[in-house]
């Protein structure tokens, strides 16, 4: 999976918006305005422990350390909550599961929101 393919996807859930509230060099993709995926675009002006592609996404802590445990494309987010976020590695990793991860941050997103905004998201994804 590329990053555009990651932009593509992440933009095809329903209600998606995409900004750059924290510069140009990084993209936050949001649902009713939360941030469920981070997407930096490369830029060397942020403080990055490396280059590599990588998203952060908010996951459920325990499927935090599972996947954690499990990949060694799943790391600690580096700039967020490291409880309630993991850095993945996106270009390591399956296009279909890293579809579903960021999916499933979708889902949590928006399993979060007031009853009938929460009803539309996730009935469309169905």
């Amino acid at each position: 999976m590329n990053i555009e393919q990651v932009r593509e996807y992440t933009l095809s859930l329903p209600g998606v918006t995409e900004d750059q509230a924290f510069g140009e060099d990084i993209l936050n993709f949001r649902l009713e305005g939360k941030i469920f995926v981070c997407l930096g675009l490369g830029s060397s002006k942020r403080d990055i422990k490396d280059s590599d592609s990588r998203i952060a996404l908010k996951l459920l802590p325990d499927r935090n350390i599972e996947l954690r445990e499990q990949f060694s494309a799943v790391k600690p987010a580096y700039h967020w909550n490291k409880t309630h976020w993991s850095d993945i590695y996106y270009e390591e990793m399956d296009k279909s599961f890293v579809e579903g991860l960021i999916r499933e941050s979708y889902q949590l997103i928006a399993s979060k929101l007031p009853k009938t905004v929460r009803s539309k998201y996730l009935s469309e994804l169905d």
